[in-house]
C-alpha cells in the first residue's frame, strides 16, 4: 500500500554543526587500464644534415632542402646553418645586387679523400630534410657517440662536422653517415662549407 503526504506550504530547515573529520580509509584496488587514445598534434621536429629523406623511425618529411649559410670567410651574416626550402615563397623584394644586405650562400661538403665519405662527394652541395615525429617528447644530438641512452630512440647516426678552426665558426651538426648530394652541384663555389671534426689532444679529457 502506497501512502502519500500533503506538504505543507511552509517548510522547516534543521541547522547543525559539522562533527570533525574521521580518518581516510584505505585505497581501492586499481582499476582497468583504459583504451589508448589517438596520436595528438604532438612530436619534435629536428633536421636530418646531409640526406634527403628521413629515416625509417616513424618520422614523416616536412620538407626536403638544401643548407644554407653564411660565406666562410665573412664576418657578418648569420652565424648558424639552416635547412633552406626547395620553393621558397618571396614577398616584396628589391632585384639586382643590394650591397646593405645580410648574405646567405649554399654550403657544400669539403671532405677531400679522407676515406670517411666517398672522395666525390667533395664540392657537392649539401641536402637536408626536416623531420616530425610523434611519441616523442624531446630530441638532442650526442656528440662522439652513435648508441643512445637507455630510453631512447635513435633517428639517425653520423659524422661531426661545422665550419674549418681558422674560419668564422658556425654550429656543429650531425652530417648523416650516408650522406647524399645535390646533383649537378659539383663546382668549387665554397660558400659556407663542411669540415669533419677532430678532437685536440690535450685540451679534452
Amino acid at each position: 500500500m502506497i501512502f502519500t503526504y500533503k506538504v505543507p506550504i511552509f517548510t522547516f530547515y534543521q541547522v547543525s554543526q559539522a562533527g570533525a573529520s574521521g580518518k581516510s580509509g584505505p585505497a581501492g584496488p586499481q582499476g582497468p587500464k583504459g583504451i589508448q587514445g589517438e596520436s595528438g598534434k604532438v612530436g619534435v621536429t629536428y633536421t636530418r644534415w646531409g640526406k634527403k629523406t628521413c629515416p625509417n623511425t616513424g618520422a614523416t618529411l616536412v620538407y626536403e632542402g638544401y643548407v644554407g649559410g653564411s660565406y666562410y670567410n665573412h664576418r657578418g651574416g648569420g652565424s648558424i646553418y639552416v635547412c633552406l626550402t626547395r620553393d621558397p615563397i618571396y614577398a616584396k623584394y628589391q632585384s639586382g645586387y643590394q650591397d646593405d644586405r645580410s648574405r646567405i650562400f649554399g654550403a657544400e661538403y669539403q671532405t677531400y679523400s679522407t676515406g670517411i665519405y666517398p672522395s666525390s662527394l667533395h664540392d657537392h652541395h649539401v641536402p637536408c630534410a626536416v623531420c616530425h615525429v610523434t611519441k616523442r617528447a624531446s630530441q638532442m644530438m650526442v656528440p662522439g657517440r652513435n648508441v643512445c641512452p637507455a630510453g631512447w630512440t635513435r633517428e639517425y647516426k653520423g659524422y661531426l662536422m661545422a665550419e674549418k678552426h681558422d674560419h668564422h665558426r658556425t654550429m656543429y651538426t650531425c652530417v648523416d653517415e650516408n650522406p647524399d648530394y645535390t646533383r649537378g652541384t659539383h663546382v668549387n663555389r665554397d660558400g659556407a662549407l663542411f669540415y669533419f671534426v677532430e678532437g685536440d689532444c690535450g685540451s679534452l679529457p
